[in-house]
């Protein structure tokens, strides 16, 4: 009876991310003249259209300005909440994955998100996807293609940077437990998709991500603290390339309830 609770915590702390954790503050990430979604998109296609233009030199390029929108408000709060939960979570940790692995039906349900989070997939598909903007000549898909590739470049920077400081063992016995690199891979792309498409697809983006990270429990491959602070890692990176992409914002928020935990989402859309 308790393993249910148990699986929707972590689904819940996963989704908590699912949004802009504070609002964009002026000067640190301006949008330019964002007032729809086609103007947002046209804009990141006119920046992809310079950077693609000036081939590999022009791609590193791109990658110094992101590095440079970094540091933000948005970053200290994502990171900071992220940290928060994670160190909330540490005390469950081993009962919460030994949940998961024992649960069999559990397992079997999350097996495809060892597939979806792998790094190696997110950045196949963001190449993917640059290579048919080009093909296809749409620059559109040429600046989706370009942000969630250099999210996933940042990303896994990140993410094995602080892999290799911690050198924390994983539920296995392996090494690099955290953070989760398949749930900041996963939550990268869906923070990018979110910035592209608007708050409707990167709901459901970030549905996707949140199996992904919640898979490697059952997975006996980490801890819940390793994934929520994966998945701050990963919006952070995707949030970083998309500075002032995309008129709408949301935010999902956990909401106690007798018995159990609700999700509450919750849009707006800039002035």
């Amino acid at each position: 009876m308790r393993r249910v609770p148990i699986a929707s915590f972590v689904l819940v702390a996963l989704f908590v991310f699912g949004g802009r954790l504070s609002a964009q503050e002026p000067g640190v990430q301006p949008p330019p003249t964002a007032v729809s979604g086609d103007e947002a998109l046209q804009t990141s296609a006119a920046a992809t259209s310079q950077t693609t233009d000036g081939g590999a030199k022009g791609f590193f390029v791109a990658l110094g300005r992101d590095l440079k929108h970094l540091p933000s408000i948005e970053t200290a709060v994502t990171l900071g909440v992220g940290g928060g939960l994670a160190l909330g979570a540490h005390p469950a940790d081993k009962r919460l994955t030994q949940d998961a692995v024992s649960t069999e039906s559990l397992e079997e349900t999350l097996d495809a998100g060892d597939v979806i989070g792998n790094g190696w997939t997110q950045i196949g598909g963001a190449v993917g996807t640059l290579i048919l903007g080009h093909l296809n000549d749409n620059p559109r898909v040429q600046a989706l293609g370009s942000d969630l590739l250099r999210a996933q470049i940042l990303n896994a920077a990140f993410t094995q940077g602080i892999k290799h400081a911690v050198n924390r063992p994983r539920p296995d016995g392996s090494n690099y437990s955290f953070p989760s690199g398949h749930a900041s891979a996963s939550f990268a792309s869906a923070a990018v998709i979110e910035r592209h498409f608007g708050w409707k697809v990167g709901l459901a983006a970030y549905a996707v991500a949140a199996y992904a990270g919640t898979s490697r429990l059952s997975e006996n491959k980490h801890y819940a603290s390793d994934v929520i602070f994966g998945s701050a890692l990963g919006l952070v990176s995707g949030h970083t390339v998309t500075v002032g992409h995309g008129p709408n914002r949301f935010a999902v928020m956990p909401i106690g309830t007798p018995g159990g935990i609700a999700v509450s989402v919750s849009t707006s859309t800039k002035p």
